[in-house]
């Protein structure tokens, strides 16, 4: 198995601070190696390193197997608005295309259709600038994809993606025969993928070879140890104090070696790891009292743009209630949650009808994807003056005076997310609150809103999350709709698959009978109209119809004989079959309900 990349005594600091020193290591063919550590301690600055963006400070060496090709996601996308989808991914791709004959030039614009399509993003020709956060982190994940290198060096990958789209990328780099280093947050994908997991702590880096669950025990068996060793050396450091506390007849000139040991054990003594320190059962989880009344929604609509995001909604949040909210992109799931807050503004756009009825005794705290505003120059201690709250989120002591303009990009995030605890909210809504944040920190939020006394809303992307700490799900099904869904994410996701498994199923029938999704199947269905009947006749022919030339186009697109005009027009009937699909299956679903 050749060896890919080779790294030695590599370090990086910035002034004061050392993230790394003198670290070491080995990545082989086929390897797919995730690392992990807290934010702040030099994750994105070693990607850079590796990637050639960054220099190493001490020099070191690093070397990459002879003619290997190497991709870069950064968390960051360069791009140029004025280019559509498709002219960024070519154009951003020539490094890879300018010497490919016409035949391999071909193949890769179908490579990079097939992709982008796989991630929902079947308008090719719309421009980047009228691209959301998720959809750009789409073409950047596309154009590494279809460069098809041998190595993918990736920062945080599955930021600001939805679900399904973080599922076809889990799908494409399981799949991959690729070799791959990448910093993630999501565990449900590092465990899905990753044979190998690095941790970078206190400027070493340690090796766990297997997924993550191997990673947490193995771990857990390295601080164990290192802890214990901690107990030897102060039962070690009792019995010099005893000494050194002794008469001074009892000491001669000879121990002055002996009493130099004893303030380098004394320094050793005092280094345990902090997660020791962390009681996760004492967190603090504040709130104030909460009434029966939460929020109330009564035929809730809401139109933007001529688009329906809400569609008659009505519901009644309850007390200690907790909704996980999942659904693509730009479904509508924010929108919702500023309605919900209060934070919607009618003069810049939209219409509402309906009622949104708040209880007397509610206090909402609301973490939203754009409400992180600092002053810069304040001190983190000045910013959240509550130093129990700081240290159980991992803010050390040395780092309460530090500058918030000087914190990483997760550390803010985090400090954020205190500025809301902090409140003591009786509702607590967060919007994505998982991005940017290190898998300790998630643990550290986790476990707090598990002892959390009030009511949650969660948008997440993160179904480790979603799984830990929601009982049912609002699921936002596009042009208003909205289903409940009474479980965990994962129990949704099986739901899906056996859902799925029953449509082919009457699609493969001769004489199609009705299936109903055993979730929402109602004990008793009401009874069709004639013409009602007439319609789901319909509906199935015309769904097994589309699925027949669905399968037929994606034979054509995978078989590499078409030209670029044949791959276009076919691509763009495929996407108008997908949306017809998602519209008649539906109507199909309400005609069952």
């Amino acid at each position: 198995m050749a060896s890919y990349l080779q790294i030695e005594n590599i370090s990086k600091s910035y002034g004061p601070k050392v993230l790394f020193e003198n670290i070491s290591m080995n990545v082989n063919e086929g390897d797919k190696i995730a690392l992990i550590a807290p934010n702040g301690t030099g994750k994105t600055s070693l990607l850079r390193i590796l990637a050639g963006k960054d220099k190493s400070d001490s020099g070191g060496k690093i070397l990459f197997l002879k003619d290997i090709r190497i991709a870069f996601l950064e968390q960051e996308y360069a791009y140029d608005p004025r280019k559509t989808i498709m002219q960024q991914i070519m154009d951003g791709s020539e490094e890879w295309t300018r010497h490919l004959d016409t035949e391999h030039w071909y193949a890769y614009e179908r490579r990079v259709v097939e992709l982008l399509t796989g991630f929902g993003l079947t308008d090719r020709d719309k421009p980047m600038s009228e691209l959301s956060g998720g959809e750009i982190k789409r073409v950047a994940i596309t154009e590494m994809l279809a460069s098809e290198a041998d190595f993918f060096i990736m920062d945080e990958p599955t930021n600001h993606l939805d679900i399904d789209a973080i599922e076809f990328l889990e799908d494409e780099l399981t799949r991959s025969r690729c070799t791959l280093l990448m910093v993630t947050h999501d565990r449900y994908f590092l465990d899905s993928i990753c044979n190998i997991v690095m941790e970078l702590d206190r400027g070493n880096l340690y090796t766990y070879r297997g997924n993550y669950r191997n990673f947490l025990e193995k771990r857990a068996e390295r601080i164990d140890q290192y802890n214990a060793e901690t107990d030897r050396v102060r039962n070690i450091l009792r019995r010099e104090l005893e000494w050194m506390h002794s008469s001074p007849c009892a000491r001669t000139g000879k121990a002055k070696a002996r009493k130099n040991a004893f303030y380098g054990l004394r320094d050793r003594a005092g280094e345990v790891y902090r997660e020791k320190n962390i009681d996760l059962k004492e967190l603090p989880a504040g709130s104030s009292y909460l009434g029966n009344k939460v929020i109330n929604c009564r035929d809730l609509s809401f139109w933007w743009d001529g688009k329906c995001y809400l569609d008659h909604f009505t519901y009644n949040f309850q007390r200690y209630e907790r909704v996980g909210i999942v659904g693509r992109n730009a479904a509508g799931k924010t929108t919702f949650l500023n309605l919900l807050t209060g934070g919607w503004d009618p003069s810049l756009g939209g219409e509402m009808t309906g009622t949104i009825d708040r209880g007397e005794s509610l206090r909402i705290g609301y973490y939203n994807q754009s409400g992180m505003h600092f002053d810069e120059d304040q001190t983190v201690l000045e910013t959240v003056n509550d130093t129990h709250l700081l240290g159980r989120f991992l803010f050390t002591h040395d780092m309460l005076s530090s500058r918030v303009g000087r914190l990483s990009g997760g550390e803010k995030r985090r400090l954020y997310l205190l500025t809301v605890l902090m409140q003591q909210p009786n509702l607590l809504i967060l919007d994505e609150p998982t991005n940017d944040l290190d898998i300790v920190t998630l643990n550290i939020l986790e476990e707090y809103l598990k002892e959390f006394k009030g009511s949650l809303i969660i948008v997440s992307h993160d179904r480790h999350f979603l799984d830990r700490l929601v009982d049912h799900l609002f699921i936002f099904c596009g042009n208003g709709v909205i289903k409940d869904f009474i479980g965990s994410y994962s129990q949704y996701r099986d739901y899906l698959k056996e859902y799925e498994k029953q449509q082919a199923a009457l699609k493969k029938s001769a004489r199609p009978e009705t299936a109903l999704p055993p979730q929402t199947a109602p004990e008793k269905k009401r009874k069709l109209s004639w013409k009602e009947s007439r319609e789901l006749e319909d509906l199935e022919k015309a769904l097994s119809d589309l699925e027949t030339e669905k399968a037929s186009i994606e034979e054509s697109l995978s078989g590499g004989l078409l030209g670029p005009d044949e791959v276009r027009k076919l691509s763009d009937r495929y996407s108008q079959i997908q949306a017809l699909l998602d519209e008649k299956e539906t109507r199909w679903l309400e005609l069952q309900l």
